[in-house]
């Protein structure tokens, strides 16, 4: 893994602070969980200290270097995330999906807009972005609109579940698809809807790439204080060169201060 550089002792305080890496500010309830996403804009689901970026994990445990064990099933923070991680996806009221590079991520509504402009796909790109067997599944989910995982195979005609599960991380990323449910009985199973259903205004709403890239280069130097060459692309899944049109938008209007090569710092101070 790559190793993180060194950043300054206040940007690690400020990030202890707004990522909740301290015992007081610790993540404990499905409440606390969506509070703290609606503030950073958004978070990676399990994700540990050795990773950059805010995650549910690392605020549920309340400490910088938290790190994922082995064993998560007898680990009683990494049980306590997967808990939240399945009531939020029931409540709805966050988006939660696997994006880039199929890291699964919770998304604050006002920042639906701006994840659509880079990821989403309009129905009208489909036929031309989509493969067929996402073609297959989202057509059976626009006609049932919420299906258990085995029955969308079923009804898809999908049966391969390598190939299943490489449609549905598709449409994922494509943000045409989310969980709504995480069933534990009989079996373990997800349902499946369409994310339109969930979040039908933020994803109707229209915005340039540009905006987009400003505003996600914006949630996350609100809350990170300062960002170092590559951090946002890491965290976010943009290629390099659109997190730096993201950071100089943020500079050219006067949010951020560019004092090195892919070094962005809040101006105001921390």
């Amino acid at each position: 893994m790559r190793r993180r550089p060194e950043l300054p002792a206040d940007i690690e305080e400020y990030r202890d602070y707004h990522w909740h890496r301290e015992g007081p500010r610790q993540i404990d309830s499905p409440i606390a969980a969506e509070g703290f996403i609606a503030r950073v804009g958004f978070a990676a689901c399990l994700t540990d200290g050795r990773r950059p970026g805010p995650s549910l994990y690392v605020a549920v445990c309340g400490r910088r270097d938290a790190v994922m064990p082995r064993n998560v099933q007898k680990d009683p923070e990494s049980s306590l995330t997967w808990r939240l991680k399945d009531e939020l996806v029931r409540r709805g009221r966050v988006y939660y999906a696997k994006f880039a590079r199929g890291k699964a991520t919770f998304v604050a509504p006002r920042m639906i807009p701006y994840f659509h402009a880079v990821w989403g796909i309009r129905r009208a790109d489909e036929g031309r972005r989509l493969s067929r067997n996402a073609q297959k599944i989202l057509k059976v989910l626009r006609h049932e609109w919420e299906m258990a995982t085995s029955d969308l195979r079923d009804d898809s005609g999908v049966k391969d579940r390598a190939a299943f599960t490489r449609a549905l991380d598709e449409l994922q990323a494509a943000m045409l698809v989310v969980p709504s449910q995480v069933l534990y009985l009989p079996k373990l199973t997800y349902l499946w809807t369409l994310a339109v259903g969930r979040f039908p205004d933020a994803l109707r709403t229209r915005v340039s790439r540009e905006v987009a890239l400003r505003e996600i280069a914006r949630g996350f130097l609100s809350c990170a204080g300062m960002t170092v060459p590559g951090e946002l692309a890491r965290v976010t899944g943009l290629s390099r060169r659109d997190a730096g049109r993201g950071n100089r938008a943020l500079v050219a209007e006067g949010y951020a201060v560019n004092p090195e090569y892919g070094v962005y710092r809040l101006t105001s101070g921390l």
